[in-house]
């Protein structure tokens, strides 16, 4: 165990995380398109990379992997636009489908219950649910629609950002390196071109991490569905992995929709989605004690019950946005608080960094005196 790993560098590791997790939360308008433009940097740095081996001025290689990523994102929502549009009706209709398909599951689970329970059909319970149901499933457009909208078009323009952010970290990031590695000591510089490396390496595990994350969501999704005889399981499966990048409300999505589709798609067995139900807790359970601690925490080499709990901080401290980024600010922490440590507690660095200044502080009186 290295020195500088000790209970105070794990304090200030973990103190740190939760302070940025609550200055993050003030400024996820800049958080989440910085996210963003990671992910796209890292997945067009090994193409940009390729180019500059194959003789490609740094610049000229970013502006083709960029320039063509955000022209093919462009062709895309040309693309795509119209084809959303021309099946916009049916799906309107199918999630109307799929919604009266859930309130019959609803309905005949509130009377199953009232047939088991005098006192809740004493309080109507089911004619109360079946009434809240239909006020809102008729007031939801009135309601939440406009507010859905404003909400897009505020943040329109921040996610816009992240193709042109990560352009500039494909073009500009080393010259940002070089910038930070000269204002730092001489004695210091080793320890600062270390730290930059594992801070790159840990985020870029992150990544991969939560891409293998999906994928184990996925399968163990896909599988339980089949299992219990439910249609479509492989691509259910993978909305759902995907909707869980979103901790909490991804997953609730995820549950609904599975449930939606199972109550609609056989509507004379409710058993059904009670049962994907209990596959869709399975597999979040599995997904946050044994997943996530396997795949994004030993990507930044965490310990699993470390993951676990700083889940839950992250949660407490800042909400779903905490729960979201907790765990690649908790390895970047981790690699600084760590790096600093070394540092601190290195005699040789120190005593070379004091040497220097002794050597500047004489060079700077001899030039006065001469």
């Amino acid at each position: 165990m290295n020195r500088s790993s000790g209970p105070v560098v794990w304090i200030g590791i973990i103190a740190s995380t939760c302070l940025l997790l609550f200055l993050f939360k003030k400024m996820l308008w800049l958080v989440v398109p910085f996210l963003l433009a990671l992910i796209i940097y890292y997945f067009l740095q090994p193409a940009t990379h390729r180019l500059v081996l194959h003789g490609f001025h740094r610049k000229t290689a970013a502006a083709i992997t960029g320039g063509g990523f955000i022209l093919l994102l462009l062709i895309c929502a040309a693309l795509l636009f119209p084809w959303i549009s021309s099946h916009a009706v049916i799906w309107q209709e199918s999630m109307a489908r799929y919604i009266e398909g859930g309130s019959r599951l609803l309905q005949r689970t509130m009377d199953a219950l009232e047939a088991q329970f005098a006192f809740l059909e004493r309080a109507s319970l089911s004619r109360s649910v079946t009434e809240e149901m239909a006020t809102f499933t008729e007031t939801f457009a009135q309601r939440h629609l406009a507010n859905f909208v404003v909400t897009l078009a505020a943040w329109l323009p921040a996610l816009l950002l992240a193709p042109f952010l990560a352009f500039f970290f494909l073009r500009d990031g080393r010259r940002f390196t070089k910038f930070i590695a000269n204002a730092v000591p001489n004695a210091f510089f080793e320890r600062t071109l270390y730290l930059m490396h594992e801070m790159d390496k840990t985020a870029r595990a992150y990544f991969q991490g939560l891409i293998s994350l999906t994928i184990l969501d996925t399968i163990a999704l896909a599988i339980g569905l089949w299992v219990i005889g439910l249609s479509g399981a492989l691509m259910l499966g993978l909305v759902c992995a995907v909707l869980a990048w979103i901790p909490y409300v991804g997953s609730i999505l995820g549950c609904l929709l599975v449930v939606l589709v199972a109550a609609t798609d056989f509507p004379l067995d409710p058993g059904m989605a009670y049962g994907a139900i209990v596959v869709f807790i399975l597999v979040r359970l599995f997904d946050d004690f044994v997943f996530m601690p396997l795949t994004i925490g030993r990507s930044l080499r965490m310990h699993p019950l470390l993951t676990v709990l700083m889940i839950f901080v992250g949660g407490a401290v800042a909400g779903v946005p905490g729960l979201m980024l907790v765990l690649p600010l908790l390895g970047i922490a981790m690699v600084v608080g760590e790096t600093i440590g070394m540092i601190i507690t290195d005699p040789r660095l120190q005593a070379r960094y004091a040497h220097a200044r002794r050597l500047r502080a004489e060079q700077a009186a001899a030039d006065l005196q001469a």
